[in-house]
């Protein structure tokens, strides 16, 4: 209280607060980082609320003081999910707010980024900031410069507390004593050990898992398989009141790819696996963004220090099953339906990229094709083939080296599906153990309760009921699956099994054998195949990369469009002319070169009348007398078949007249057909 003029003036306790600071709100922030800091550090949450009283002193009435404590148990690292800050920024830049009050600077932001934008918006609508330590204008300089260093160390105190609380926890990893949340198949003692779920049908049903991963080579296989025989898995609830308690859920793809792709099922301890990218982060959802970064860069790996459902060798594999079956250009990727039955096994032997399937054509043939160079560098195609000759010559390749394995294939495939039988029973019998304990359990708990009590009774009875419908209709099920699926194979199954066996091909060429099928049985026994065509010819050099690391090399014959294309070209073009010369006929000629080994292009046969005939006219032999086996000469006016040529309607080729002859028209060789246009069903003239 002073006197001015003869009245008694109530003077703000700092020269900075204006009488345009009073007219608008004076705004008291109050935060703490956590939850846990909320309830267990009352003392500093009361000091913050104190705050209203020291605006009160400065001159602000009750009534203008405004509380925001919306942030309350939300980290200042950062303005995203903080609703308060949000508020109090939208305040300021409205000219509501004359003061800021705030215990100390990181109450406010801890981000040198959040912090000078306030700053900012602070100094553009002459807002004070208040602490404990005095009152701050962000328009004037030194207030500024002071405030923007009470910012930054705020932030380096942060980066302190973290990088001491992470480096803590670094070490404590390092010696493998970390406590994390562990997969299903898994369970945390109270002394941090790490153990088998104790539930023996949870622990079937993970290696369960990985042994039909093992089997069918693809997540989606799995997947359909557990769908189809009811398989569910057992997950701990990790929060909440059920902390702890086992829930049986159905099968998920993602569930799945987790305990592939988790190092723990094989004994390893891990730390750094999985880490937040900022970029895939989420505003307001923490738990977002996170990505697994490749081994080399985990911070702590340490094998065999946990309990293993596979081995680390067994871990890798499926990685590595996993990375093929993905559906890129550099990987094999899984079997699929279509009929390409080499689909991701073929590589090409000029620039060793894998050859990818394009299907196309009225019959929807398939053809094999490396484009890499075309794709990536604006090239040429390496190398093209068509698809059904290399598969027939492939199939072929693997049915001989299946034939010494026949017997053992049978026995191997009954034993499997013995086995697997006994598993499903296994699984069957332990849910029927469980449901039989739920009944024993609400019925015990019923006939514990006091008969007068029957507000409680009627709803026990409700659930012992319901306990024994779902036993009774598990046994239902569970008879039907025994009636459909005996465990041990009967006669006529092991006969039928040993039967096809003994008749690998007619097995591989069956109705009942997929595509898909066909593709696993020749992924299990060939790793690659490397393909290098010669040229345009028909010879293609295949190499066969067996399972076990053998190799053969042989040559195979594919069709080609034109005869130019035949790498014996040239030879043909001299026997044909050799044999013209020798006045035969074109059925002779034909008949010589398949006995020589000669063949047409396109994978024919042999050549015929009329390939032969269209060869011979190519090299421009046609003006050639070729003599017909047993003709005879005929006089001036005789024209032998004529009559029957002049039966016929029109050339069959429709060719023009200059190629009517080459186009394989029924005409006698040696005249020429004078028709205009095309050949007619009249003849005009002859001459010859």
């Amino acid at each position: 209280m002073i006197l001015e003029d003869g009245f008694e003036v109530l003077r703000p306790s700092s020269q900075k607060i204006g009488p345009s600071h009073l007219e608008r709100l004076a705004v008291v922030y109050v935060r703490q980082s956590t939850a846990q800091q909320v309830l267990e550090h009352q003392e500093s949450t009361r000091l913050q609320y104190g705050l209203l009283g020291r605006a009160q002193r400065m001159g602000w009435p009750k009534e203008r003081v405004l509380v925001i404590d919306d942030d309350l148990g939300i980290s200042g690292a950062s303005s995203e999910g903080r609703r308060g800050f949000s508020r109090l920024v939208s305040e300021v830049s409205l000219n509501h707010v004359g003061m800021i009050l705030g215990v100390e600077m990181s109450r406010l932001a801890r981000s040198s980024k959040d912090w000078h934008q306030l700053l900012e918006i602070c100094a553009i609508f002459a807002t004070l900031i208040s602490d404990l330590d005095g009152v701050y204008d962000p328009s004037q300089y030194n207030d500024r410069l002071l405030l923007g260093l009470k910012g930054t160390m705020s932030e380096a105190e942060l980066h302190v507390i973290k990088q001491r609380m992470n480096q803590g926890k670094l070490n404590k990893a390092q010696r493998g004593e970390l406590a994390f949340s562990v997969p299903t198949g898994y369970v945390r003692q109270a002394s941090g050990e790490v153990i088998f779920d104790p539930d023996e049908e949870v622990q079937r049903v993970v290696r369960l898992i990985f042994r039909k991963f093992e089997e069918l080579g693809t997540l989606h296989g799995v997947l359909a398989y557990l769908v189809e025989h009811g398989v569910k898995l057992g997950i701990r609830v990790r929060q909440g009141e059920a902390k702890g308690k086992l829930e049986w859920r159905r099968p998920n793809r993602m569930t799945l790819q987790n305990v592939l792709k988790h190092p723990i099922y094989a004994g390893a301890y891990t730390y750094g696996r999985r880490r937040v990218d900022p970029r895939k982060q989420k505003p307001g959802r923490p738990s977002t963004g996170r990505t697994v970064a490749p081994r080399q860069a985990w911070h702590v790996l340490i094998k065999d220090r946990l309990p293993a459902y596979i081995s680390w060798e067994g871990y890798e594999r499926n990685l590595g099953r996993l990375a093929e079956n993905r559906a890129r250009a550099d990987a094999m990727g899984a079997s699929r339906e279509g009929p390409s039955l080499l689909q991701g096994l073929l590589v090409c032997g000029k620039c060793s990229a894998r050859m990818t399937v394009r299907y196309g054509g009225s019959r929807n043939r398939h053809t094999y094709v490396c484009g890499r160079q075309s794709t990536d560098y604006g090239g040429e195609v390496c190398q093209y083939l068509s698809g059904p000759p290399l598969d027939e010559f492939i199939s072929e390749r693997v049915l001989e080296a299946l034939k010494p394995a026949a017997l053992e294939l049978s026995l191997e495939a009954a034993k499997n599906l013995e086995s697997e039988r006994e598993e499903l029973d296994r699984l069957w019998k332990m849910r029927l153990e469980r449901a039989a304990y739920e009944v024993e359990r609400a019925g015990r708990h019923y006939r514990l309760l006091e008969p007068e009590n029957r507000l409680v009774g009627r709803q026990l009875a409700k659930d012992w009921e319901e306990k024994l419908a779902t036993e009774q209709k598990l046994k239902e099920d569970y008879r039907r699956f025994s009636h459909e699926q005996p465990r041990p194979l009967s006669a006529a199954e092991r006969e039928a099994i040993q039967h096809l066996s003994e008749d690998i091909p007619a097995l591989w060429e069956a109705t009942s054998t997929t595509d898909k099928d066909r593709k696993e049985i020749v992924r299990q026994v060939i790793e690659r195949i490397i393909i290098d065509a010669e040229g345009k010819t028909e010879r293609v050099r295949v190499r066969i990369e067996w399972a076990g690391g053998t190799t053969t090399e042989s040559i195979m014959i594919r069709p080609v469009a034109k005869l130019k294309h035949l790498s014996y070209y040239p030879k043909l073009c001299e026997r044909v002319r050799s044999l013209a010369a020798q006045g035969m006929s074109a059925a002779t000629i034909a008949g010589c070169l398949n006995e020589e080994g000669y063949r047409p292009p396109k994978r024919r046969e042999g050549f015929d009348r009329q390939s032969a005939q269209d060869l011979i006219h190519r090299l421009g032999l046609s003006r050639q007398r070729l003599r017909s086996e047993g003709q005879e000469d005929l006089g001036r006016h005789e024209y032998g078949g004529l009559g029957s040529w002049l039966a016929s309607w029109a050339c069959p080729k429709r060719r023009s007249t200059a190629g009517c002859v080459a186009a394989g028209c029924r005409h006698v060789s040696s005249r020429r057909c004078l028709t205009a246009g095309s050949c007619g069903p009249t003849m005009r003239s002859w001459e010859g």
